[in-house]
């Protein structure tokens, strides 16, 4: 068998595919680290040079090494070299619309549940962040169908998603247009990203599979309020579960540990309920009287919008 030339193009990997390894190579994406801990990302072309303020890298004193080697410019600054995480690319990818942080993928990937094989219905597919996270998760057994509004959002995600994975993947539909007219049924998890997620319930009411995963993302108070009590009044689904996560690295040098000044706070609400059986009901929730939800209800019948909390 002949061996593959050192700079070989890799080739398009499947969706599930697992991590890369060995040696770098030409098309292989890089994410260098200075001493002071900013990061870079470039592809690796042979006979290119990536130019800092700190002198020239040229590409080939990456090629051929093993990954987590350092490599150092022409000014004398050394850069550690590591293929990125599916984290720190989707941070660092061009956007269209604002993406959905790594800290709130991972709860949607596990609370939601996404395993190989799963078929996945998302909407809108953004900049594609959230997309990359679900392709992996359901594996080549798997499908992905992503529906975005906007065709300039949905050119942005389509270019991202096929730099990840070096080529758009086989498990991946992409579709311009209103998710609340796709055709496809039998979906195991429906993820909706969306300003009005209550809008498209008869859509999750055909479409998702009893037993499936309903998952809306949203930004406010009021959006969170209006998808809770439109699935509980719907029903056919179980009692909604919403949560927000926040994430804080610490300071950790010897004796002194303590928190970092600075976090990633609020990003979004996230909304659970899985799917019941058709024309089952779930047993109502018992709750204390709530002036909540008096008022909402009154809101309700006066057929009055939503204002924010002050």
């Amino acid at each position: 068998m002949t061996a593959p030339p050192a700079h070989a193009v890799p080739a398009v990997p499947d969706a599930g595919v697992g991590p890369r390894r060995g040696p770098f190579q030409a098309g292989d994406r890089v994410q260098l680290t200075d001493p002071k801990g900013r990061m870079h990302t470039l592809v690796l072309e042979p006979g290119k040079v990536f130019h800092t303020h700190r002198g020239g890298l040229p590409h080939d004193d990456i090629l051929g090494r093993p990954e987590g080697s350092v490599v150092t410019s022409s000014g004398g600054t050394a850069y550690l070299a590591l293929r990125p995480l599916l984290a720190d690319y989707v941070l660092s990818m061009p956007r269209g619309a604002q993406v959905i942080y790594p800290k709130d993928v991972a709860q949607i990937v596990a609370m939601g549940d996404v395993c190989p094989g799963a078929r996945v219905l998302e909407a809108g597919a953004g900049s594609g962040a959230l997309t990359c996270s679900l392709l992996r998760a359901v594996g080549p057994a798997g499908e992905v169908w992503s529906y975005e509004l906007r065709p300039d959002f949905a050119d942005v995600a389509r270019r991202n998603v096929a730099a990840f994975f070096g080529g758009e993947p086989d498990t991946w539909r992409l579709r311009v247009g209103d998710v609340a007219d796709c055709a496809e049924t039998g979906f195991d998890r429906i993820i909706l990203d969306m300003l009005t997620p209550w809008e498209v319930l008869d859509l999750v009411e055909r479409a998702l599979v009893p037993g499936g995963v309903l998952i809306g993302y949203v930004a406010t108070t009021p959006q969170l309020s209006e998808l809770v009590e439109a699935l509980r009044e719907r029903g056919g689904f179980t009692e909604p579960r919403a949560w927000e996560s926040l994430v804080r690295d610490w300071h950790a040098d010897g004796l002194a540990v303590r928190p970092d000044h600075r976090m990633v706070a609020h990003t979004a609400f996230l909304v659970s309920a899985r799917r019941l059986a058709p024309g089952v009901t779930a047993p109502p929730r018992r709750r204390k009287p709530s002036r909540g939800a008096e008022a909402y209800a009154a809101r309700r019948a006066a057929n009055t919008p939503v204002q924010e909390a002050p």
